[in-house]
């Protein structure tokens, strides 16, 4: 187990280059000179100049990223040009908003998902089998801020049930902090919980066709124990796979989300970094955002061993 998660931890370090690789390439060759950006149209040549300087900006793009990665090697990932305060420090000041609404969001869409998953399973062919197949698609096909407006003007504007948009920390209160996050967590729970439910079904099915199925179903078990104990714990790394990649999208990609509910997360942070050329934001950003991404996949990863003793994890996934 030790031997595995040093492998995986190690194997972050190829992954992390190359993407530090990418995200510097975009941003400094795209097309517009950062420092005219920050101090508009009408700087003079003089100030855009020395803020090149002083950004160093007019070092060759080589060296540029050295000394940036350097920094990153030693973790210090830069400073905010807008913020006044360090990258880190920017990056998980909006972490907790980003991380409420996920966790919300994952407990709505699993919980959902997951009934929906086995009642199709279990029915596969009737009725109830198509309702789920056409809620998937629906999840699926809906783009997630048409489905935030029309929840804001049901929930918000008509019935008043709701705030329209903004954001409450825990702070202020358990139901203060929900009762901001839970339009825009119906809307990703919504989204996730289409795929979850879709994996859910075939997951099940399959394995309500196993003959260890057919054996427990001649010795007289019931529907239920066959369903929920036998069939669904064998049928379960596959969703588990789904639900964390769904949780990392969820803290990484929630960004339309969080600008139509105004939802101060990770996403508006870079949004707006992106517009203000922040590089330095964006940049430990995401880097920050894939280390997350790939610490919650090796977390799954040690959870299939729990679930599942055949799971060899010396060799990754495999049975």
């Amino acid at each position: 187990m030790t031997k595995y998660i040093v492998q995986r931890v190690l194997s972050l370090v190829p992954v992390l280059i190359v993407v530090a690789v990418v995200v510097f390439l975009l941003i400094h060759l795209s097309p517009g000179d950062p420092a005219s950006v920050i101090l508009g149209d009408e700087a003079s040549e003089e100030s855009v100049a020395e803020l090149r300087s002083r950004l160093g900006l007019d070092l060759p793009l080589y060296r540029q990223f050295f000394v940036w990665f350097g920094g990153v090697v030693t973790g210090d990932l830069g400073d905010s040009i807008f913020m006044d305060m360090s990258v880190t420090e920017a990056f998980f000041s909006r972490l907790q908003p980003t991380l409420s609404l996920a966790v919300l969001a994952q407990t709505i869409a699993v919980g959902i998902a997951l009934l929906l998953g086995i009642a199709a399973a279990r029915r596969r062919g009737t009725l109830t089998d198509q309702a789920v197949m056409g809620f998937s698609l629906l999840g699926i096909s809906v783009p997630s801020f048409l489905l935030g407006l029309f929840l804001i003007l049901l929930f918000a504007v008509k019935l008043k049930w709701l705030p329209v948009a903004g954001y409450a920390p825990i702070s202020s209160g358990l139901w203060n902090h929900l009762r901001y996050l839970i339009l825009p967590a119906m809307v990703l729970g919504f989204m996730q919980a289409a795929l979850i439910a879709r994996m859910t079904r075939s997951s099940l099915i399959e394995a309500l066709g196993e003959p260890y199925i057919k054996t427990a179903r001649a010795k007289g078990l019931k529907p239920g124990v066959v369903t929920y104990k036998h069939a669904l714990r064998n049928a379960f790394i596959p969703i588990l796979t789904v639900i964390g990649e769904t949780f990392g999208t969820l803290i990484t990609g929630a960004s339309v989300v969080e600008s139509v509910f105004n939802v101060p997360g990770i996403g508006q942070l870079i949004i707006s970094s992106i517009q203000r050329r922040d590089f330095a934001v964006i940049q430990g950003s995401i880097l920050l955002i894939t280390v997350t991404y790939v610490l919650l996949n090796l977390a799954i990863d040690l959870v299939y061993g729990l679930l599942d003793p055949r799971v060899k994890l010396n060799g990754g996934r495999g049975r």
